[in-house]
């Protein structure tokens, strides 16, 4: 009985001390098959080794970073997260877990989840690990940028040059900051190295039109952009600063064109480049007399955004066009009817004849003389200049001043300037005691009335 109860002992503890060996030596086989996995594109199993593995050892960080590396396949980034923290925290880098690739993957999840300083953190070290390898200076300077600390990320850019001299998005970065401390002829050679070493990045030409349309290079910036359009994710903001140099150099079509196009591509009415884009379209409109155009757009802009800019007051300048027809189509005719309603304003409205009528920027001028009658026929009739202005804008003085200068340069009798707009206390000053008549919005509606309008 005894030497039978002996070997029952010994029998328990062989069956432990064997328990022990086989639970010691397999944990490390699963966790050095996890990589293998992986690779192999058994993430599933992956997943489930290391779990199993981390159920008997929670604090195996190997295989928590497996683990980690496993979700990141599965496209689980939220998860990878939480097991590459705890990895960061509490893991001691001998080898087992691949630093420099563990802190590059933890880097770019910190920056997903908009861990700034930790991002940084370990960009810095990579910097550190592995120096031959641009890229790590690059994402500091980027993250040293995002923080507004524009001296510190130059000096990585410049560094990130110094290890790869042909990294173009580093060229691009140093171009970008130089085009905000306007320092145009540094930004210009930056950009136009990025796209030397990165010529299909077509990004690269968005800012390098914007450098010449800052130098008041129209004709390059309006190229820049046109190859910018080239990149889908600019496109819509190349056609919108293409359209602005064309209107700066007054193609007003062409500019309407492209804000038209900006327009259609909108994915988000909310967003500031839709918005610019209407906004600029709405100019377009107003300058080529299409009023309930640039109104429908100052509209859309209005609803999405009642700050912006001076759509309010566009709004209300023109606000009469919806209850007052005459002033409507006085302000919307085309060249050629406006034309013929300048001649039936003067003719009925002012009882003058036109003699001469010709258009001009803000409208049209004619050259009238006093309602011919019998007994003025051998009286030598004398000219008077009248203005129409289709303006939204008070006149100025200057416009007034101008106007007479010409009534005296031209030997004319007198002037009359007749607007939608009023007139400026200065210019309403100027022309008092001299043979010029003005005629502001209120008074200028009734004389439209007059004729049925």
């Amino acid at each position: 009985m005894l030497y039978a109860a002996l070997i029952g002992i010994l029998i328990a503890i062989i069956i432990t001390i064997a328990v022990f060996v086989v639970k010691t030596f397999s944990s490390p086989q699963k966790v050095d098959s996890l990589g293998k996995l992986i690779r192999e594109g058994k993430i599933q199993q992956a997943q489930r080794t290391a779990k199993s593995v981390l159920a008997k050892e929670p604090r195996n960080y190997v295989a928590h970073y497996w683990l980690g590396v496993a979700y990141m396949a599965d496209n689980k980034p939220e998860l990878a997260y939480i097991e590459f923290k705890t990895v960061d925290e509490n893991a001691i880098f001998n080898g087992d877990i691949p630093e420099v690739e563990f802190r590059k993957q933890i880097g770019a999840l910190h920056q997903k989840y908009n861990q700034t300083e930790d991002a940084l953190r370990q960009y810095l070290l990579l910097t550190k690990l592995d120096p031959s390898n641009a890229e790590h200076d690059y994402n500091v300077g980027k993250l040293y940028e995002s923080q507004g600390k524009a001296p510190m990320a130059m000096g990585f850019y410049q560094k990130a040059l110094t290890v790869d001299k042909r990294m173009g998005k580093a060229h691009t970065a140093m171009g970008y900051l130089l085009f905000r401390s306007k320092q145009y002829n540094e930004a210009k050679k930056e950009i136009e190295t990025a796209i030397k070493f990165s010529p299909e990045n077509y990004s690269n030409y968005y800012y390098l039109g914007k450098i010449f349309k800052e130098c008041k290079e129209l004709p390059a910036a309006v190229k820049a952009f046109e190859k910018a359009q080239r990149d889908p994710s600019y496109r819509q903001k190349a056609l919108i600063e293409k359209g602005s140099c064309l209107m700066i150099a007054n193609q007003v079509d062409q500019a309407q064109a492209d804000f038209e196009h900006a327009v259609q591509l909108s994915k988000n009415d909310s967003s500031n480049e839709s918005l610019y884009a209407r906004y600029f379209l709405a100019a377009c409109y107003e300058k080529n007399r299409l009023i309930d155009k640039a109104l429908e757009q100052w509209n859309i802009i209005f609803k999405k955004n009642r700050q912006f800019r001076d759509v309010s007051a566009k709004l209300s300048q023109y606000k009469d066009l919806q209850t007052n027809d005459g002033v409507k189509e006085f302000l919307t005719a085309s060249r050629a009817d406006f034309i013929e309603l300048c001649k039936k304003i003067t003719r009925e409205g002012l009882k003058l004849e036109c003699q001469k009528i010709e258009p001009t920027r803000y409208g049209c001028a004619v050259l009238a003389t006093e309602a011919k009658s019998d007994s003025w026929m051998n009286v030598r009739q004398q000219l008077t200049l009248v203005e129409y202005h289709r303006e939204t804008e008070p006149i100025e003085e200057a416009v007034v001043r101008k106007t007479v200068d010409m009534i005296k340069a031209q030997g004319h009798a007198k002037g009359i300037i007749c607007s939608t707009s009023q007139f400026s206390a200065a210019a309403v000053k100027f022309a008092e005691n001299r043979p010029l008549v003005l005629v502001p919005k209120e008074q200028f509606e009734k004389v439209l009335a007059k004729i049925g309008l």
